[in-house]
């Protein structure tokens, strides 16, 4: 009994664990943005990503088809665009604002993929608590539209690396990851190296980089992989949808951000959102799964 709970809080734990430590690492990560700029910082980040993985899980080791290749790449595009899009983003509006908009693209992925009731009840709690923190009305002029731009570039990227990750999710969660992570750094490299050239050599930002990479990519990029494994595409999208709430809290806690009573009920209504997804996904029959054992 207590193993299966555990089985069926595990993607839970994975998507709050990354959550966390991606607000942490993306807090620390703005720090250098007066010194390398925006690509330098996210090469750095995605670079020392890709190289920690390669060394941790060697994915050389596993055999890789033609099929698996081709999502494997698609999906480490679409992580280095929406890493570089996202830190461009965070240049000219807020983190807890940019985050929002990011998240147009994973709760469209649960909107298409649903096809039972109960998930669009815990789909329209998420958006309720994403609506409550998003600026709206007169507040929304005060954006920079560039900014915005960004940031919803990288909604669709973020949507589409869940589409091309879940394609490959049959693949060991380290074979995925480290190799997606080589193809972004594949994109994201020349761009921070164009940008910041030498200043990308001086040790002192290469150790904070590394630093950054195992918070903000390496730690989270691992989880996420453990949860898409284990959760269908919509509950995913919904689940994911807890990182604005984490981040507020974690104003709270570590910067001692006040929140009001409507920051408050979005927080609710985003944790309820997720809590209520892991617990109404339903387990495969075991009849089914039988059926899908070789003969």
């Amino acid at each position: 009994m207590n193993a299966s709970l555990f089985q069926r809080a595990l993607p839970f734990l994975a998507v709050l664990g990354s959550v966390t430590a991606l607000g942490l690492g993306t807090s620390f990560a703005k720090q250098l943005f007066p010194i390398i700029g925006a690509q330098g910082t996210t090469a750095l980040r995605v670079g020392f990503s890709a190289l920690i993985l390669l060394l941790l899980w060697r994915p050389w080791r596993w055999p890789l088809s033609r099929k698996d290749a081709r999502a494997i790449i698609q999906y480490g595009a679409a992580l280095g665009v929406m890493n570089l899009m996202f830190y461009m983003a965070l240049r000219t509006i807020p983190f807890g604002i940019a985050v929002a908009i990011e998240f147009s693209g994973p709760l469209g992925v649960a909107l298409l993929s649903s096809r039972r009731r109960i998930d669009f009840l815990w789909l329209g709690l998420a958006t309720l608590g994403l609506g409550l923190i998003l600026p709206l009305g007169a507040r929304a002029g005060s954006l920079d539209p560039v900014g915005v731009l960004y940031a919803m570039g990288a909604a669709l990227c973020w949507a589409l690396y869940i589409i091309y990750g879940k394609r490959a999710s049959h693949l060991h969660s380290g074979h995925i990851v480290s190799l997606g992570l080589v193809v972004a750094s594949m994109v994201a490299l020349p761009v921070g190296i164009i940008h910041a050239g030498t200043a990308l050599l001086d040790w002192k930002l290469l150790f904070f980089g590394m630093g950054i990479a195992l918070v903000s990519s390496t730690i989270p990029m691992s989880l996420e992989m453990v949860a898409l494994k284990r959760l269908p595409r919509e509950a995913f999208g919904i689940m994911i949808s807890m990182e604005p709430a984490v981040a507020a809290l974690l104003g709270l806690m570590v910067l001692g951000e006040h929140l009001s009573a409507i920051q408050w009920l979005a927080i609710g209504c985003t944790i309820l959102a997720s809590v209520g997804s892991i617990c109404t996904i339903q387990a495969r029959p075991p009849v089914a799964a039988a059926a899908q054992q070789p003969s």
